[in-house]
């Protein structure tokens, strides 16, 4: 699944390093000089919404990861925590 570039952070469902490896081909392609530039630009901007989406993920183990470490607590936490 490509993430469209209006598609929300919070509808991405992929895992972390899949979304780490979508950011690493775009890098890739946009590095090659060899994209138009309209596509230059739509590649930017999943790019963008790839990294949002990743950094939201990282933010929700550091979440997860101190609350263990608050609690001892190893139960999922809500998605509201």
């Amino acid at each position: 699944m490509t993430a469209s570039p209006k598609e929300s952070v919070k509808e991405l469902k992929e895992p972390f390093e899949t979304i780490l490896e979508k950011i690493e081909d775009i890098v890739r392609a946009l590095e090659s000089n060899d994209v138009p530039l309209d596509e230059a630009l739509a590649k930017f901007e999943e790019g963008v919404a790839l990294s949002r989406a990743g950094t939201a993920r990282l933010e929700e183990a550091e979440r997860r990861i101190e609350e263990i470490l608050k609690d001892g607590s190893t139960q999922p936490l809500s998605k509201d925590s």
